[in-house]
């Protein structure tokens, strides 16, 4: 605690800034967020003047600042090639949002989220999918990494649709990277020759029932430009 002065000349006890700040470090550590990924914030994302991300990054912070009254339990859907910085973003929004918000959040990969639920069909394994699916579906605001880099198989679709439909009628914010254009799938048989010929979409990845839902619960922003770990975060022993 500090002592602080008010205007009219009382003097009282208020909690001190550096026990918020503690406080703030501790929800950040529970987040799951990967060491990888710890350094990211949204004051170290680089956009290299590049506009797109420019953009990105501004939608990004104007997210912050409008949670939780002004976004109604909407997140946010990154889109765009592999290196342009989407977890960077998203881990920057997490980070920002559980330090300047108080929010309670979590950061799952998609990959490694359904290899846990896959794995507790073990019976060798002391755990039940339920039990893991807990956090994901109750976490006040979940970043969930990758979506779609999975095969397509029915089980995915069933699991995708189980997560985003329980945070969708919770109303919880959900913030989503995907390498996939936010585009419908390419079905039918006279559409088969320009389905293998063009890159896959999110519909073709998660279904076009889930990412016609995505279009409810999280608002896209498309970002473009160079694959950073090709220049920028080259790995090198210098």
């Amino acid at each position: 605690m500090r002592v602080v002065e008010r205007p009219n000349g009382v003097r009282m006890a208020v909690p001190c800034d550096c026990a918020a700040k503690r406080k703030a470090a501790r929800m950040i550590g529970h987040a799951r967020i990967p060491q990888r990924y710890q350094h990211c914030t949204l004051d170290s994302y680089e956009t290299m003047g590049n506009r797109s991300l420019m953009t990105a990054l501004m939608q990004a912070r104007n997210f912050v600042k409008a949670y939780p009254f002004d976004t109604g339990g909407n997140g946010l859907l990154l889109t765009g090639s592999i290196g342009v910085g989407k977890t960077h973003l998203g881990v920057g929004m997490l980070q920002a949002l559980i330090a300047e918000r108080g929010a309670r959040g979590l950061f799952f990969d998609y990959r490694d989220l359904l290899k846990q639920v896959q794995n507790s069909y073990n019976r060798s394994v002391d755990v039940t999918e339920l039990e893991i699916l807990q956090p994901v579906f109750e976490a006040e605001v979940l970043v969930l990494d990758e979506l779609g880099a999975n095969k397509p198989t029915d089980w995915v679709w069933d699991t995708v649709a189980h997560i985003l439909n329980t945070r969708y009628n919770d109303r919880r914010t959900t913030i989503i990277t995907t390498n996939y254009a936010n585009l419908p799938p390419l079905g039918g048989e006279l559409n088969a020759a320009k389905a293998t010929m063009r890159e896959e979409t999110l519909g073709d990845r998660i279904g076009e029932r889930m990412r016609s839902r995505l279009q409810e619960m999280c608002v896209p922003v498309e970002m473009t430009g160079q694959d950073f770990r090709q220049t920028v975060k080259r790995a090198t022993f210098a």
